[in-house]
């Protein structure tokens, strides 16, 4: 009765020890799986709007150090007024998306009187979208900038 059963542990072990190196052998193939480490975004950099509803008039943002400064731009680029000069907070994470408070620079959007006379603006990066909303004759919209090569 010993032998029998030691002839079957013995079977059921070659068996367990063939099915996991057949296992082993089919994931060999060529299925790679890569793993993309997510980077902190670098915001840096000079940024334009994607949805102007009018040829020749947008916004451009320009991110440096800790500070963002946002332009109305028209007359296809030969006229800009600032809109916003604020703090920037740049991402220390890799999360998606990203959001800061941005603390306005009253010294700089002061006495531009296209600018926004708000205290703080929040600006979210998503996708590598970055995104605002502004207000101008009672109507919000939300501006969304891609940056720029």
């Amino acid at each position: 009765m010993k032998k029998i059963l030691s002839v079957v542990l013995l079977i059921c072990l070659l068996f367990s020890v063939f099915a996991l190196s057949g296992c082993s052998n089919k994931s060999k193939g060529s299925t790679k799986i890569v793993a993309t480490e997510k980077q902190i975004p670098d915001l840096t950099g000079e940024w334009k709007q994607t949805n102007s509803k009018t040829d020749g008039k947008y916004q451009t943002a320009a991110i440096s150090g800790n500070t963002i400064e946002i332009y109305w731009v028209s007359d296809n680029g030969d006229t800009k007024s600032l809109y916003w000069a604020g703090s920037f907070i740049a991402p220390t994470t890799a999360d998606d998306p990203y959001t800061w408070d941005s603390k306005n620079d009253h010294d700089k959007t002061g006495s531009a009187m296209l600018a926004s006379s708000d205290d703080v603006k929040t600006i979210k990066y998503q996708s590598g979208i970055l995104s605002y909303e502004t207000s101008a004759l009672g109507t919000t919209t939300t501006v969304k900038l891609e940056k720029q090569k």
